[in-house]
């Protein structure tokens, strides 16, 4: 059975299109996706970088910055695009490609959704926002995409503790730890869900893990807390 492609949507270093990219080596045949296409709106993007090492097709999309390069939706066109994945991407999709998409776009975000998101909170502005508000957990977050930011339907999430020692950069180095073994598991999930919904000729179900995770502990090692993970989302 074919696997689902994947394109990537990201605007940074690219550091969890890495973890996705690891984590379908390491599934070799089982996998139920292969990454085909990685688009960024900038140029110079680091992201690109790590998709042109790994073999992968690589593109920008039109922007203000870049107006002479191909317009998003042609890209995801020209590459036959079955699920759209972003990974760290700062601009808000166009309306016509998440109606396009509905159920077949993911985002991860680094905070408890809907806590701590919306327009213009990424990065460390998220992480100095629940600093701020004194908030005992943090997590990760992945859903779906529609023309809200960070408003889709909820995946799953993993809660982060919130240490008293944190500062921004501490709990933004936790947080991406979950994240990156958090979100390739569920891009791992909603795809092999497309690829039965494809076999049965029936519509694919939504995938969603709410109320599964426990707290992340950051005493463990990534492995035991891939394997807490891995146990979790199979139950």
């Amino acid at each position: 059975m074919n696997r689902i492609r994947v394109g990537v949507l990201a605007s940074g270093g690219g550091s969890n299109l890495q973890a996705l990219l690891d984590h379908q080596r390491a599934l070799g045949e089982r996998r139920a996706a292969d990454v085909v296409l990685v688009v960024s709106d900038k140029a110079g993007a680091g992201v690109l970088e790590r998709a042109r090492r790994a073999g992968i097709v690589v593109a920008t999309h039109a922007s203000s910055a870049h107006p002479d390069a191909p317009a998003l939706a042609t890209l995801l066109d020209e590459h036959r695009i079955d699920l759209v994945v972003l990974a760290g991407y700062l601009r808000m999709v166009p309306p016509g490609i998440t109606r396009r998409f509905a159920g077949r776009m993911i985002n991860v975000h680094p905070a408890l959704l809907p806590a701590f998101g919306g327009p213009g909170m990424y990065g460390q502005r998220v992480h100095r926002a629940v600093l701020a508000a004194a908030a005992p957990a943090s997590g990760a977050t992945v859903h779906y995409v529609d023309e809200i930011y960070d408003h889709g339907a909820i995946i799953a999430q993993w809660p982060v503790p919130v240490l008293a020692t944190d500062d921004e950069h501490a709990l933004a180095a936790r947080v991406l730890r979950a994240e990156h073994l958090l979100f390739p598991r569920v891009v791992q999930a909603v795809a092999a869900a497309m690829r039965h919904a494809a076999a049965s000729a029936h519509g694919a179900a939504a995938v969603h893990f709410t109320d599964r995770l426990p707290s992340f502990d950051p005493e463990l090692d990534d492995a035991l807390l891939a394997q807490q993970l891995d146990d979790a989302l199979a139950r």
